[in-house]
């Protein structure tokens, strides 16, 4: 059984129908969705009466939202990335990337191939079950056809220091940047400062969607969702602002480019999911939304089931190249 046939059928055995996808990770009734900091004892999740259990992302989810991730990441960044991983001349050893709360390993199967040279590819996630596959389905040759090798390291990613990043020649990390606080970005971005190593940052949320046809509960929706998303100190769609600022302080050149989602009838499967979690979102933070966001979510899958439903997310890649490569030329 290869690792996408495990995945889909771990996930029709998990209950995941019953979660709202795309949410945020899948946690017992009660619990609280957290970001861990440190694999010891100080961990943002202890103060939320979290278990010790790490929280598991819906690999169901993972898996659905793949495709729509890598048609819409930033291909355009590439170039000046391709570009700084050039540039060293004492990189015998090949490349050496960091893939932060890697998942099930999407970013790599998108990016590996598009690089040349030898890669090691090192994995982070807390969940050991996604890392589980994560290493099962990466890569095995560059575009070049070089090697791809891969490590995996279970941990929290949330603050890193350069000694972690030692030798690192990329950090990467796909849909991560929303679900960090203003202290953990500027953490991230002075470890990737201190390691002196590019950032290619991926499918940040920018806290607009657009629908069509249009309802006028779209923009309530929206309004409602955002919040949700800044709960517990959380930045959300305000994560690429503080990102950029992070990055820049520490001299950093800074590329930004949207990389939305465009979702029509050939993902209805994916489009529900992201409405049950987009709505569930917003009814949580505006429980008095309960009553007419029922309607609006049945009105919605029913339109999206029929082939009428198109649904724009936009979302943000960030390239930080840090300043030691000004000699290359890249102008933000």
């Amino acid at each position: 059984m290869s690792a996408d046939e495990e995945l889909r059928a771990d996930a029709g055995h998990s209950g995941s129908s019953d979660v709202i996808a795309g949410a945020g990770p899948v946690v017992r009734l009660g619990e609280r969705a957290t970001v861990r900091l440190r694999d010891g004892g100080s961990e943002r999740g202890a103060e939320h009466g979290a278990e010790e259990e790490p929280a598991r992302y819906a690999p169901e989810w993972l898996r659905l939202r793949e495709s729509a991730d890598a048609a819409a990441r930033a291909e355009e960044l590439l170039q000046s990335l391709r570009t700084r991983l050039a540039g060293p001349a004492d990189r015998a050893g090949g490349l050496v990337v960091h893939d932060l709360g890697c998942g099930t390993g999407s970013m790599g199967r998108w990016l590996a191939p598009r690089l040349d040279g030898a890669q090691h590819w090192v994995l982070h996630d807390r969940d050991p079950y996604l890392l589980h596959f994560a290493a099962v389905a990466s890569p095995r040759a560059a575009a070049d056809g070089s090697g791809v090798s891969v490590e995996t390291r279970r941990g929290d990613v949330a603050r890193l220091t350069p000694d972690a990043l030692a030798g690192a020649s990329l950090v990467t990390a796909s849909a991560l940047l929303d679900v960090l606080t203003e202290e953990e970005i500027e953490a991230l971005a002075a470890a990737c400062a201190g390691a002196g190593c590019p950032a290619l940052l991926t499918l940040s949320v920018a806290g607009r969607v657009e629908l069509t046809p249009s309802d006028p509960l779209d923009a309530e929706i929206t309004v409602a969702f955002n919040a949700h998303q800044r709960r517990n100190g959380l930045l959300g769609p305000d994560a690429v602002t503080v990102a950029c600022e992070a990055f820049a302080a520490r001299g950093a050149t800074v590329h930004l480019n949207p990389s939305p989602w465009r979702l029509g009838p050939a993902e209805s499967a994916l489009t529900a999911q992201w409405l049950r979690g987009w709505v569930g979102a917003a009814v949580e933070q505006r429980p008095e939304l309960r009553e007419r966001a029922e309607r609006y979510l049945r009105e919605r899958l029913a339109a999206c089931e029929a082939g009428e439903l198109r649904v724009v997310v936009h979302h943000s890649d960030l390239l930080a190249l840090p300043r030691s490569g000004a000699a290359t030329g890249e102008a933000s």
